[in-house]
């Protein structure tokens, strides 16, 4: 997965620019960071910030990415349509207590390396990722190579009848045994809120047609419609932790991206008590996240998913970072409850399987500072970046289940 500190910049920055007027109007990504990016690139290529001269590297090596599709597995999906997409539940095992070792059992955090045969998560990881980067660097560089080999990969994902998707996750991260797929599966395409702000970086490149831009509105139309209906996608909506969260990130930018606004503004509208209240004890603490056994990470996650409806609430003109439930919960305390851990202050306490990701703190820690007029929150993100350099970094955490 392709992360960077550009990145951050991107998603959380709090450069301060007069005008972006002439950047396309992305949902997530900062206006003003690209604005300031592709200035700097215009200047002097030749004396880009450390970070940025990465990310467009990267960029690059995406250019060499291969389009993906669904019709390239295996196994198929239930239905027996090579069109659908299909996943197992990375968490879930055989039972070795059983001969065929049916129905599968839950190990939380391992991951099965079995999901990897039938391969449509990856392959969608791979999609969004290197959309994500080649939009980002068209827009920054204005090469029209990136853009061009963005568009033939979402052709091939979205809308080439030979290889398209099919609209729907009916059968994502099915467990053997128990089901043929399950609401917990529409976190395999959070992915898709990062290749939306892509798809709006594409407007306007000689590559992207209107036919390519209105064929992609259609498909997103139908799977909003899957996502709000189906009954996976209620019980999706329903889940209590990170797992609404994301969802809500998801259906709030695919309803954006295809006209919905009022769709987007009443699930904002919503979030306060339906999401942060029910999530955030009065401490800081996410209770829902912290039986995990990999606690720390999945804070993290539920935190960051909360920051982007925030994000997005500033975009409809409503307040999350200030929403405060009756308890007195809100975003910042579950910022302010990880940070002792992020410096080295406290031992936490919960189960963590694998190494703690405290570099997603530095981002948070940054956008916390300029959102409440706090430069401590500043001071502290140069300290866990600082103490960071100390110590292996582990690998950023997609959703996984």
């Amino acid at each position: 997965m392709l992360k960077s500190v550009f990145l951050s910049l991107l998603l959380f920055s709090t450069v301060a620019l007069s005008q972006s007027a002439d950047v396309p109007d992305v949902l997530l990504l900062n206006k003003d960071a690209l604005r300031a990016a592709r200035a700097s690139y215009q200047k002097d290529r030749s004396r880009l910030s450390a970070s940025l001269a990465a990310f467009l590297k990267k960029a690059t090596k995406s250019l060499e990415t291969k389009p993906v599709s669904v019709v390239d597995k295996e196994q198929l999906p239930p239905s027996g349509d090579k069109h659908d997409y299909f996943s197992l539940a990375p968490y879930w095992w055989p039972d070795p207590a059983k001969k065929d070792g049916l129905p599968y059992i839950r190990r939380d955090g391992e991951i099965n390396p079995e999901r990897y045969k039938i391969g449509d998560r990856e392959k969608i990881g791979v999609l969004n990722e290197s959309v994500y980067a080649l939009s980002v660097a068209y827009f920054i560089t204005g090469e029209e190579g990136f853009a061009g080999h963005a568009a033939r990969l979402l052709r091939t994902w979205f809308l080439d009848p030979a290889t398209r998707m099919n609209p729907n996750l009916n059968y994502s991260q099915a467990v053997k045994g128990q089901n043929q797929g399950r609401g917990t599966g529409i976190i395999d395409t959070h992915g898709f809120i990062r290749l939306i702000d892509g798809l709006i970086l594409l407007e306007g490149s000689k590559h992207w047609t209107e036919s390519d831009a209105s064929g992609m509105k259609r498909w997103f139309e139908q799977y909003l419609l899957w996502l709000t209906e189906s009954t996976n996608g209620k019980e999706e909506a329903d889940a209590r932790n990170n797992h609404g969260s994301t969802y809500d990130v998801q259906r709030i930018c695919i309803a954006l991206l295809v006209g919905k606004e009022e769709e987007a503004r009443q699930v904002v509208r919503e979030a306060g008590m339906r999401r942060i209240a029910v999530q955030i004890e009065p401490d800081g603490s996410q209770p829902l996240e912290l039986v995990r056994t990999k606690s720390y990470n999945y804070s993290l996650l539920n935190l960051e998913a909360l920051i982007h409806l925030a994000h997005l609430g500033d975009r409809l003109g409503m307040d999350l970072w200030s929403f405060q439930a009756p308890n007195g919960a809100g975003i910042r305390k579950a910022i302010d409850f990880l940070i002792p851990n992020a410096l080295g202050e406290k031992e936490w306490k919960w189960k963590q399987i694998t190494p703690p990701e405290y570099g997603r703190m530095i981002p948070i820690l940054r956008i916390a500072a300029k959102k409440y007029g706090d430069p401590s929150y500043a001071s502290t993100a140069k300290a866990v970046e600082q103490k960071l350099k100390t110590v292996p970094r582990a690998n950023s955490e997609a959703p996984v289940e």
